[in-house]
């Protein structure tokens, strides 16, 4: 029997998939940063700058990029923010094909991704998986806010890390890192690399801020928030404070229950990382406590965590 040409919906379906590992690919870079394994990177901007994962990054000299064309770049450290796994490198060229970035949230479960890398000389390596969960804020084990997680059933090879989450149009989505969860395929979203990334370009670090506290969570009373008028079961004891840090500065003493930061609720930890988070260090930051069964406002100007 003669054989047939394959035709149809599966013949289109892998010339797209390589069409887009193509283009996509062309903004991955191989990234020599730490003993043994090399891992990937992504070109963000036109102008030098790459986004990797940290946690690939584990020396800070003789750091070698090899992009898609060929060339192989001594890169510097720009920046790193351990607490989202995310590390941008500089090369001295211009003119690189800079990656398209697309928007996790547009994502839904069950859609198609591809997970790039590059972590050898020989040319891009791709694997293909679907979304199979998305989340809202999350705060990693790292102490670093990520707007969201992107979990995926795609299988990350050695060197993947660093390397882009891809959606079906070619943009990147989200970057792999195998450090931020242990059995799962985890991408950090591209809201988080632009945010960061601005960060790490500026500074070289993201700024957290501290209020010098100890804390653990308490329930609230019903009569209690009832009485005060607090849509919340729960708020923040403080058990400690720093001497001279922005709490005692400000007033804040044992025995308070912190129950607001910034006009936000905070009824956990993650509430109040999440409210010292972004560009609030050295402002002043307003912070409701319950003291003595009654609610107190006050004013303390948000320190910088080192």
């Amino acid at each position: 029997m003669a054989t047939q040409p394959i035709t149809g919906l599966f013949q289109s379906l892998s010339s797209d998939i390589a069409a887009v590992v193509e283009r996509a690919g062309q903004a991955v870079v191989r990234v020599d940063a730490r003993p043994r394994f090399a891992a990937s990177g992504i070109v963000w901007t036109a102008d030098g700058l790459i986004l990797t994962a940290d946690h690939v990054v584990q020396r800070e000299e003789n750091i070698m990029v090899a992009l898609a064309d060929g060339r192989e770049l001594e890169a510097r450290l720009a920046g790193r923010d351990p607490g989202t796994d995310l590390a941008l490198l500089r090369v001295d060229a211009t003119g690189l094909p800079a990656a398209e970035f697309g928007q996790a949230q547009d994502l839904g479960v069950g859609q198609l991704v591809l997970a790039l890398g590059r972590p050898r000389t020989d040319g891009i390596q791709a694997t293909i998986g679907v979304v199979s969960a998305l989340g809202g804020p999350w705060q990693t084990w790292r102490g670093g806010r990520v707007e969201g997680f992107i979990q995926t059933d795609v299988t990350m090879y050695p060197g993947f890390s660093g390397g882009p989450l891809v959606n079906a149009a070619g943009q990147v989505v989200g970057l792999n890192s195998s450090a931020l969860a242990r059995g799962i395929s985890l991408a950090i979203p591209a809201e988080t690399l632009g945010r960061v990334g601005e960060a790490l370009k500026t500074r070289g670090r993201v700024r957290r801020g501290y209020l010098g506290v100890g804390v653990q969570p308490v329930p609230l009373p019903a009569s209690l928030t009832g009485k005060l008028g607090l849509a919340q079961e729960t708020g923040l004891l403080v058990l400690n404070v720093e001497p001279g840090g922005p709490a005692e500065r400000g007033g804040l003493i044992l025995g308070d229950i912190i129950v607001g930061l910034a006009g936000q609720v905070v009824r956990d930890m993650e509430d109040l990382q999440r409210g010292l988070a972004g560009d609030v260090v050295g402002t002043e930051t307003a912070v409701k406590v319950v003291r003595g069964g009654e609610l107190r406002d006050l004013t303390m100007t948000v320190g910088e965590r080192e």
